[in-house]
This record gives C-alpha cells, structure tokens and sequence, in this order.
C-alpha cells in the first residue's frame, strides 16, 4: 500500500476509535520505498540527495511521528496499532516497551534473539536494529503510527538516511539473522499472535 493511503486509512481509523464506533485494531501493511521524517528529525540525516531520491524511486514524507528519519520499502512489515490506550495504559513510555515486546516476541517465534538497548527506542540482535519504532498518541490517548520489522528489505536502501539518527549501529533483517527470510504471512501471524499475548484482551484486528 501506498504510504499516502496508509495514512489516510490510519486517519480515518483514528476518528472512528475515538468515537468508540471501532474497537481496537493493528493495521499490517508494506510500503513502496520510502523516507519518513518523525517530528525530532534532524534534516542532516537525510544523506541522498533529491535526484538519487528519484532515481532509487523513494519519496519522501513528513510525519507526525515521534522519532528521527527511518526506510520503509518492500520486505519490511510495518505496524499500525490504532488503540484506545484509556484507561489503564496511559503511558507513553511504557506504551513503546509493550511494542518492544511484542516484536522480541514474535521475533523468539523464529528463533531469533532479540532484545532492547539501554536508552533507545526499538528492537536489535547482536549484528544491529531490525525493528524500528515511532508513534503518535493523539488527544483521547487514540496511538498511531508504529513500527518497521525489517524481514527482508534491501538494507542497501538505509544508506540513503542515518536510521532513526543512530550513526554508529548497523541495521540488520530476518533474512540476514536467519541465511533467509520466512513467508511474510508467517511473519504477520506471529506479530499478530505476539501483539494479542502483549494487549491481552486488547486484540488485533
């Protein structure tokens, strides 16, 4: 899907969450080649000029997002959980470790250890990050936005960004930790599976 027809349909979904016509729902997509700015991006970490942009065929947008630049591109999951986070979760912070969590989780599935890292935001193995995370929490406590799984994009596309402004550490895939990637729609059950583990009943939908 379109990274324009994600947001709107994020949009829309927001709207209805938070006039309680829709319950709770986790939106799992894949994007054309694309370069996102989060509201902390720091411009120089865009490295491509404007014609290598259009040449590689990436756009690029500016979000509402927390967060610095990221990739997304085909072979990358990307997450959009839509959620009432009233009443008892009401916490940012804590709200962002739960998506760890279901990431470190769904990754075990596949037998790939991950983990979190002391004082930054996302999911990594020991060869670098291959979950990335960044989320809007709108008036009513509605959550958009998400998380980028990396399963077997082309990493070659990250050296056109600093990703999420981490200059020192590597980016990595399912398909690079494990000499090969699972089906995506095994990738999408676990994350599914994960994200009902971590929510208990806050299911996804």
């Amino acid at each position: 899907m379109a990274y324009r027809d994600g947001l709107a349909l994020q949009a829309a979904r927001i709207e209805a969450r938070r006039a309680g016509r829709v319950p709770d729902t986790l939106y799992l997509l894949e994007h054309p080649d694309v370069i996102t700015f989060g509201t902390g991006s720091d411009p120089s970490h865009l490295l491509a000029s404007e014609r290598e942009l259009q040449t590689l065929g990436i756009e690029v947008f500016e979000t509402g997002r927390g967060g610095d630049v990221t990739y997304h591109g085909p072979g990358q999951l990307v997450g959009y959980p839509i959620l009432d986070l009233k009443p008892d979760r009401k916490d940012l912070h804590r709200y962002l470790r739960d998506l760890e969590g279901v990431l470190i989780r769904a990754l075990a599935t596949f037998g790939i250890a991950a983990s979190r890292e002391p004082g930054l935001t996302g999911v990594w193995t020991a060869s670098g990050k291959i979950a990335a995370i960044g989320v809007r929490v709108s008036s009513g406590w509605i959550t958009s936005h998400g998380f980028a799984l990396n399963v077997r994009p082309d990493l070659g596309r990250f050296g056109t960004i600093v990703p999420c402004g981490i200059a020192d550490r590597a980016v990595t895939s399912m398909a690079r930790e494990l000499g090969g990637a699972p089906p995506m729609d095994e990738v999408e059950a676990a994350v599914v599976e994960a994200f009902a583990a971590e929510f208990g009943a806050r299911g996804a939908g």
